[in-house]
C-alpha cells in the first residue's frame, strides 16, 4: 500500500468514526426543553376580535351582543368578523370567508385576542390556509375550546399559548351558571394566577406530576393523528374532554391513540367532562371512568378526573401549553399553573 492511498484510509476511517460519534450523541443527548411564546395578557383598553372559524350562527345575534357587552364592562373594546353572521349551510361562510376573518384578525396589530363565537365543526378546514407570519411579530390570545381544538393543536405546533375557555355564543345576559366560567377565563386574559381544587374520585389514579398542558376535545385530537398539526405529547400533561358520543366510540378513539404512542411518554391525563353520552342497544357495560382508565392500563402517569371543563356550563379556563403542577389523590386534586 503506497503512503498516500494509507493516508487516505486513515482519513476515512477517522471521519467514519466522527460521523459515528457525532451521531451518537444526538441520539443520547438530552432534547432540550422549549418554552411557548405567551402572549401578552390584556389590559384595559384592548380589543377583543370575535370571529366564526367553524359552525353557523344562527339566532345568536343577543349572545354576541352579550358577549360584546362583558368585554366592555371589563373596559375592552371588540370588533366582529366580517363573516361572523354568514349562513354557508353548516358553517359560518365559506373555508375562504372563515379563514379570511380569522387571518385578518391574527394580522392586525390592534387586535389583542381573537375570541371565537361558536365550535361546531369546520376549524380543520382553514388550518391550513392560515399564514402565522404577522402573527408572530404580534402574538395573541386564541379563545375557544371543542373544534377549536383544531386550532389550539395549531399553535402548540406554531410555538404559542392559547386559552381553551368559554366562547362568545355562551355569553348569557345575567351570566347565571356561567359564573365561574366567565370568571376565570377573566383571570386568565388579565393574567391572574390559575389553580383548581377538584373534587375527589375513587376513579383518580394518585400520583404527581408537571409538564406542560396540551389536549382539548377527544375527536379533535383523534382527528388530527397523522397530520402536521398532531401534537407531541411527550413529556407533557393531555386534557380531554368530549359531548354526544357513544362510549364505544370513545373507547376507539382512546385505542387509536394509544396504538398510535399518544399516551406513551406522557406525563398525566386531565380528564375534563363526558357530557350527553349516548347510549348504544348494546350496553357498554361500564361508566365513562372505567373506560377511560381501562383505555390507559398500561401506562402509570396519574389520571384525574372531575376537572370542570368541556361542554358543560362549568367550564373553567385552561391555558394550553402553560407548565402546571398535577396533584391526585383519591380525596381530591390540585391543578396549578406557572405564573
Amino acid at each position: 500500500m503506497s503512503k498516500i492511498t494509507f493516508t487516505l484510509v486513515l482519513s476515512c476511517l477517522a471521519l467514519i468514526v466522527g460521523i459515528q460519534d457525532l451521531s451518537a450523541q444526538q441520539i443520547t443527548a438530552p432534547m432540550k426543553q422549549h418554552t411557548l411564546v405567551r402572549p401578552p395578557y390584556l389590559k384595559v383598553g384592548d380589543t377583543v376580535a370575535i370571529v366564526a372559524p367553524s359552525g353557523v350562527l344562527k339566532n345568536k345575534n343577543a349572545e354576541i351582543q352579550y358577549a360584546q357587552d362583558l368585554l366592555k364592562s371589563w373596559g375592552l373594546h371588540s370588533v366582529l368578523g366580517q363573516n361572523l353572521y354568514t349562513d354557508a349551510n353548516h358553517f359560518a361562510g365559506t373555508d375562504a370567508q372563515r379563514a379570511a376573518d380569522f387571518q385578518k384578525a391574527m394580522d392586525d396589530p390592534t387586535i389583542s385576542a381573537i375570541w371565537s363565537a361558536r365550535g361546531g365543526y369546520g376549524a380543520v378546514r382553514i388550518l391550513d390556509k392560515l399564514d402565522y407570519t404577522k402573527f408572530k411579530n404580534k402574538p395573541k390570545w386564541v379563545i375557544g375550546y371543542s373544534d377549536i381544538t383544531a386550532l389550539h393543536s395549531q399553535l402548540h405546533n406554531e410555538g404559542f399559548e392559547s386559552l381553551h375557555a368559554v366562547m362568545a355564543a355562551g355569553i348569557t345576559t345575567d351570566l347565571k351558571g356561567i359564573e365561574e366560567s366567565v370568571a376565570t377565563f377573566k383571570d386568565a386574559i388579565f393574567g391572574k394566577p390559575l389553580a383548581y381544587t377538584l373534587e375527589g374520585s375513587i376513579f383518580n389514579r394518585v400520583g404527581k406530576a408537571s409538564g406542560e398542558l396540551v389536549g382539548g376535545n377527544l375527536t379533535l385530537l383523534h382527528s388530527m393523528l397523522g397530520s402536521k398539526t398532531n401534537i407531541d405529547t411527550s413529556g407533557k400533561i393531555i386534557f380531554i374532554e368530549e359531548v354526544g358520543e357513544h362510549l364505544y366510540h370513545v373507547d376507539r378513539m382512546l385505542q387509536s391513540l394509544k396504538r398510535a404512542g399518544y399516551f406513551d411518554n406522557c406525563k398525566g391525563v386531565l380528564v375534563g367532562d363526558f357530557s350527553n353520552t349516548r347510549q348504544n342497544t348494546t350496553p357498554w357495560g361500564s361508566g365513562i371512568e372505567q373506560l377511560i382508565l381501562d383505555a390507559l392500563a398500561d401506562y402509570d402517569f396519574p389520571i384525574a378526573f372531575e376537572m370542570p371543563a368541556g361542554h358543560e356550563d362549568d367550564n373553567r379556563a385552561l391555558i394550553f401549553g402553560r407548565n402546571i403542577e398535577l396533584a391526585v389523590t383519591k380525596e381530591g386534586t390540585t391543578v396549578k399553573f406557572d405564573k
